[in-house]
């Protein structure tokens, strides 16, 4: 079974992998104390790892994909090679069998992950997604952005526990960004300025883009998983109210 999460760096998930392997150390030690044949600690390592292959079917929850482990392929193989080669199978099948049977306690560990990791970093929270923001700067991106705009960083940290999240409305804004225009080629965008310097909580393994719109007063934040939108009750554009 093997776990791939969209976001790499996820301290949560790195935290839950240690965490099972120190299992997995603990419960091949008890194997190994219970038996009167005891193969080499090393061996007993590879035997482990090579027990942890199998063939699996993926499933998709939230932003994790799993892969529940079906049939031990890792387990078959290493009986062949034992009984082709006439080794003392019985002195290894347990720390095979425990190696498949480990992918399970992986899938349990990313299964009690997922909502710790959202409890920590709560994605409807707009400072999960900005927790730092001494090296932040606004970036024209569109012709219609104030070119001399400024980032007022005092007024963004004053508001940023307090700003709220509303609902992105992508009709309305389209209809009031090109529709609504006399002419297609003066209309104003929206989102005319990117928030560079700024960075997600730690550990969080959150990568995200954020924009801000055109009267300093709303946000865009954009991950690989999904879009927010926030306001603030003042702008955060000097010179922009």
């Amino acid at each position: 079974m093997e776990i791939a999460f969209n976001l790499p760096d996820n301290i949560i998930i790195i935290l839950s992998s240690c965490l099972v392997w120190c299992v997995i150390a603990y419960l091949a030690y008890r194997i190994y104390q219970k038996q009167t044949d005891k193969p080499k600690i090393w061996k007993i390592a590879v035997i482990i790892i090579i027990g942890l292959f199998s063939f699996s079917i993926n499933w998709q929850i939230a932003t994790v994909l799993v892969k529940i482990s079906i049939l031990p392929l890792g387990v078959w193989a290493l009986y062949i090679f034992f009984k082709w080669t006439n080794r003392n199978w019985q002195a290894y099948r347990r720390f095979a069998w425990l190696g498949f049977w480990a992918n399970f306690i992986f899938l349990v560990s990313t299964l009690l992950a997922i909502p710790i990791h959202h409890a920590v970093y709560p994605k409807d929270e707009a400072v999960t997604y900005m927790s730092r923001i001494e090296n932040s700067s606004l970036v024209p991106i569109h012709p219609s952005a104030v070119e001399d705009g400024v980032l007022d960083k005092e007024n963004l940290e004053k508001q940023l526990q307090t700003m709220t999240q509303e609902r992105i409305d992508s009709e309305k804004w389209y209809q009031d960004t090109y529709l609504n225009s006399s002419e297609i080629n003066e209309s104003d965008e929206r989102f005319p300025y990117q928030l560079v310097g700024t960075s997600a909580a730690w550990g969080s393994a959150i990568h995200p883009v954020i924009f801000v719109e055109n009267d300093g007063k709303g946000i865009l934040i954009t991950t690989a998983e999904n879009q927010l939108y926030f306001r603030f009750h003042a702008s955060i554009i000097e010179g922009v109210d």
